[in-house]
């Protein structure tokens, strides 16, 4: 069985890097960055995920960044326009919410 590569975002909060979200075997992962954290002026991209240097993991999109993705007919035409899977959360995060969005946080996929 061929695995399907691992994809990942750069979570910015306010433009400032605050971790990295990426695909696992088992579903998700959240990672703060370290310098991010040594910031004592930096706050929690959520409060369902409070400062720390451990990992965050789920077996599904965490509640706080699927609530980023859009929903009925400007999802569908987001994912016509885009070609993407309506099933595939992931790549609707990482190609739908690294520009202008409402709030601070914004995901933009990372280098490979």
């Amino acid at each position: 069985m061929q695995r399907r590569t691992k994809r990942k975002g750069i979570v910015r909060m306010s433009g400032r890097r605050a971790g990295v979200i990426e695909e696992t075997d088992d579903g998700f992962r959240f990672t703060y960055d370290t310098g991010y954290l040594a910031d004592l002026d930096s706050f929690p991209v959520s409060l369902t995920l409070p400062l720390r240097a451990e990992p965050y993991c789920s077996p599904h999109l965490f509640s706080y960044f699927y609530g980023m993705l859009a929903e009925g007919s400007l999802e569908q035409l987001q994912c016509r326009k885009l070609r993407i899977d309506p099933e595939d959360v992931f790549a609707r995060l990482l190609q739908t919410t690294g520009g202008d969005v409402i709030g601070c946080v914004n995901v933009e996929p990372a280098e490979a």
